[in-house]
């Protein structure tokens, strides 16, 4: 999975002109999520409207039942994503991704809703942050750990905290 989650960051970079970056080094996070629903949660939140704050993620959502939603950048309005053909994946991009490409890439408002009684399983893998990367920003400097306790401290989940590190 790191693998893939690199040669996916290397050709996101490639496109934006930047083919000097290496992301082998970038720390990853791996994540199942298992939610619990039952014919009594149908219509309820699984997961709070956020924006993933690493880079990029990395996901294999249950091919049974769906419930993962995308806003729509200009409306804010939510849509369903289709459930994936079986064995494809599905990329997001987090906070760091806008903040790192100075805004040329986008992070993605998302949230999960229970569509069923029944039980639901993603899998995640994320590219959290670089370690060293000193390209002109339009965000200050920061460090992912200070980045999350930011996200935690201010309750902003949905890239809002973003703004508080304009440059």
């Amino acid at each position: 999975m790191h693998e893939l989650i690199v040669r996916v960051a290397a050709r996101l970079a490639s496109s934006l002109g930047l083919d000097d970056c290496s992301f082998q080094d970038w720390p990853c996070q791996f994540r199942i999520n298992r939610y619990n629903y039952t014919p009594d949660t149908v219509g309820e939140s699984g997961v709070q409207v956020h924006t993933d704050s690493g880079f990029l993620t990395v996901l294999q959502e249950d091919e049974r039942v769906g419930g993962l939603e995308v806003a729509d950048p200009d409306t804010g309005e939510f849509s369903p994503v289709d459930i994936p053909l079986p064995g494809t994946f599905l990329v997001n991009l987090g906070d760091v991704a806008t903040a790192w490409s100075n805004g040329a890439l986008h992070n993605v408002r998302h949230r999960v809703r229970c569509v069923a009684g029944v039980p639901r399983v993603s899998i995640a893998l994320f590219l959290l942050a670089p370690r060293d990367d000193v390209r002109p920003r339009r965000f200050r400097d920061f460090g992912y750990d200070d980045y999350r306790r930011l996200r935690q401290s201010t309750g902003e989940h949905a890239g809002e905290a973003l703004a508080r590190l304009a440059a």
